[in-house]
């Protein structure tokens, strides 16, 4: 009876229309009845507080609202992009109207009055033969000092290969026309001789005294074999500068005489770049044709001799000469 008693009171509070002759369960299922509105609502609530703390934006990371923003628009534009949309999106009016396109002038109009006067001289379309290639690049000259006749050959090699990677050294009969200032790193026998041969500085002490001090005022080091260790704790100083001894350019020998002779008759250097071009001076314009001839012929001589065995396909593609500040003239290949 007592339960049925605390039953009924909450009946009462509840306002049920249930007395004394209805059963136990008969009030239960009432008082639930009337419960059940109350706990939706508390749900309703608590959902909404849940909500309300998803809703909350961080400050940073993926939560922040650059972060929500870039993924919204991404899911935006993956949506445009699957229905095949293309249209401009944002502020389409300013991506079409543009300004007029700049005016480029040709690269001819932008040089100097001299070198366009000397290039009305060379034909575009055509390929001159060595000898009037040469007579042309001397009459063309610009500039008023003795410039310096270069050869450039586009190879049809890959450097990154170790077989076609192409270096040698050249003498040419009539050197470059540059005063080249040798150093020798020998013994003080050897030194004295390669003094005698015409080397401005030999001898250990003079070229370590010179190489500690960072002045690297020659053009060319030639090293004995036994001697080439020491100058390891220079190779990061000697090695940008081209100044490193290499056998392949000749410059480490066992014969420093002979070496410093060859250095200072025109002894030069060339080597394929990472375009598989090799630019290479062969004199001074006051040289006069014949002279910078031979000195073509000796390099393309040597150029021939490098030719990969390995290689498929032409060994030259195209063959220009030009001096310092002038025009290119397209030559015919000398080398096959």
């Amino acid at each position: 009876m007592a339960r049925k008693a605390e039953l009924l009171e909450q009946a009462a509070k509840l306002k049920l229309d249930v007395s004394a002759k209805n059963t136990i369960a008969e009030i239960e299922a009432a008082i639930n009845a009337a419960n059940a509105p109350v706990a939706a609502n508390e749900s309703t609530k608590d959902s909404g507080v849940v909500a309300e703390r998803e809703a909350v934006v961080a400050k940073s990371g993926k939560r922040s609202a650059k972060a929500l923003e870039e993924a919204e628009a991404k899911a935006e534009k993956e949506a445009r992009k699957q229905a095949g949309d293309t249209t401009p999106q944002g502020d389409a009016d300013a991506a079409v109207k543009k300004g007029p396109a700049p005016k480029v002038r040709p690269l001819i109009e932008r040089r100097g009055k001299a070198y366009r006067k000397a290039a009305e001289k060379v034909e575009a379309d055509k390929i001159y033969n060595l000898h009037d290639a040469l007579m042309l690049a001397v009459e063309t000259n610009p500039a008023k000092f003795d410039a310096s006749v270069e050869v450039h050959v586009r190879l049809g090699v890959d450097p990154r290969q170790a077989d076609q990677n192409i270096r040698a050294t050249v003498v040419l009969p009539h050197g470059t026309g540059k005063t080249v200032r040798v150093a020798v790193f020998a013994p003080e026998a050897d030194a004295a001789k390669a003094k005698e041969a015409g080397a401005d500085v030999a001898g250990e002490e003079a070229i370590v005294k010179l190489l500690d001090k960072g002045a690297l005022d020659f053009d060319v080091l030639i090293a004995t074999p036994a001697y080439m260790p020491k100058l390891g704790k220079y190779a990061r100083q000697l090695g940008p500068k081209g100044l490193m001894p290499n056998p392949k350019s000749g410059t480490v020998a066992a014969d420093v005489v002979k070496a410093v002779s060859e250095a200072k008759a025109g002894k030069v250097e060339y080597r394929v770049d990472k375009q598989a071009i090799i630019h290479l001076g062969i004199g001074k314009v006051s040289f006069g044709v014949d002279k910078l001839e031979e000195n073509a012929k000796t390099f393309f001589a040597s150029l021939q001799s490098q030719k990969p065995s390995s290689l498929k396909g032409g060994y030259v593609k195209s063959t220009a000469i030009a001096t310092t500040m002038g025009p290119g003239i397209a030559t015919e290949n000398q080398v096959n």
